[in-house]
C-alpha cells in the first residue's frame, strides 16, 4: 500500500523502466526513457496495463538507482506513467533528473495534486475519476482517450479548462480503434482545433 512508501519519493513502486521511442501524443517519434510506476485507483476498464493498478506488486526501488539507469541512454528525456504516477511524491525524482540535463515529462489523470517540477504535463482525464481542476491549466498537452461517440463532448468540457496554449489530442482506444478512427477523423475535420494521437508504438511493435 502507499502509506508504506517514504513521503519524499526516495523510493518509489517501480512497475517498469525502459527506452524507447515515445509512440503518443505531442513527443511521438522522439527517444524517451520509460518509467512507470505501480498504483493506480482510477480503474479505467479498457486499461491496457492493470497490472499496474496494485502498487504491491510492484517493487519499492531507490530513487537514485532509478535517475542512474535513465542516465545511461542518449535519449535526456524521462517519461514518467503509471498506474497513476501523482499519488506519489515526484519532486525528489525531477530535482534528481533535471540536476542532470535530463527533461522531465508525465502523463497523468490529474485525479492527486501535483508535485515534481516538469518540463512538459500531458492531462489525460479518466471519466471514472475526475482530474483536480488546479491541474488543467498546467497541462501542455491535454489527450483524450475516444472509447465512444459520447467521448466527444466530454473533451470537449475538458478542452475548456486548459490554457490556450494546450495542444489538444483526440486518441482511439486501441480496441475499438476500427470503430472510432473515422469518428475522430470527421470530428478534427469540423473542430480544427483538435489534432489525432495515434499509438504509433503499436504500429512500430516497440514497447
Amino acid at each position: 500500500m502507499a502509506h508504506q512508501i517514504p513521503a519524499d519519493g526516495t523510493l518509489l513502486p517501480l512497475m517498469e523502466e525502459f527506452y524507447t521511442i515515445q509512440g503518443e501524443g505531442f513527443h511521438s517519434g522522439k527517444a524517451a526513457y520509460f518509467i512507470r510506476l505501480g498504483g493506480c485507483d482510477v480503474g479505467c476498464h479498457w486499461c491496457d496495463v492493470k497490472e499496474s493498478w496494485d502498487a504491491e506488486l510492484h517493487p519499492l526501488t531507490e530513487t537514485d538507482q532509478i535517475v542512474k539507469n535513465a542516465e545511461k541512454y542518449p535519449g535526456k528525456a524521462v517519461v514518467v506513467t503509471g498506474g497513476e504516477p501523482l499519488i506519489y511524491n515526484l519532486d525528489y525524482l525531477t530535482s534528481e533528473l533535471q540536476k542532470r540535463g535530463i527533461k522531465t515529462f508525465i502523463e497523468t489523470s490529474g485525479a492527486y495534486p501535483l508535485s515534481g517540477t516538469w518540463d512538459w504535463i500531458c492531462l489525460s482525464p479518466k471519466k471514472f475519476k475526475a482530474p483536480r481542476p488546479d491541474i488543467a491549466p498546467l497541462a501542455g498537452e491535454l489527450k483524450v482517450i475516444v472509447f465512444n461517440k459520447s467521448d466527444f463532448k466530454w473533451a470537449e468540457e475538458y478542452a475548456a479548462t486548459v490554457s490556450e496554449g494546450c495542444k489538444l489530442y483526440l486518441q482511439p482506444e486501441w480496441s475499438k480503434s476500427a470503430e472510432v478512427i473515422p469518428l475522430i477523423i470527421d470530428y478534427v475535420m469540423e473542430n480544427p482545433k483538435w489534432e489525432i494521437s495515434l499509438q504509433t508504438h503499436k504500429y512500430l511493435n516497440i514497447p
